[in-house]
């Protein structure tokens, strides 16, 4: 008799076998597939577009810094509309919690502000 999780077992077993298969197999055809000579093409010039050259990246940090804080505060005021569905339920201590998270969510606000985190710098 068969034990019940035998199948279980088997399909866990399977699914290795399968990914390491399938990654062995991928990765010796992407070698034999592949073309030799790519470091050309990449420096080659496309079109009529200027000749490429090995520079750093010049995007400025500040764009990453935008995100976020974007993110940060959005999703922080997310959190605000289960309480706003449920002020009535929760009274005054939840009222006192929003209030809380408020006033921490302006501290964190003032602090990025006073930091200069919100003013764009240029770029040279």
């Amino acid at each position: 008799m068969a034990h019940p999780y035998f199948g279980v077992f088997f399909l866990v077993v399977f699914t290795a076998i399968a990914f390491i298969a399938t990654t062995t197999l991928s990765a010796f055809v992407g070698k034999k597939l592949a073309a030799r000579e790519t470091e050309k093409l990449k420096l080659s010039i496309y079109e009529c577009g200027p000749e490429t050259s090995l520079q750093p990246n010049k995007i400025s940090a500040q764009f990453y810094l935008y995100a976020l804080l974007f993110i940060l505060f959005d999703v922080e005021i997310i959190f605000m509309f289960p309480w706003a569905v449920d002020f009535k339920i929760l009274g005054m201590f939840g009222f006192i919690e929003m209030v809380t998270f408020i006033f921490l969510l302006a501290v964190g606000f003032v602090y990025a502000w006073k930091k200069g985190a919100l003013e764009w710098h240029s770029m040279k």
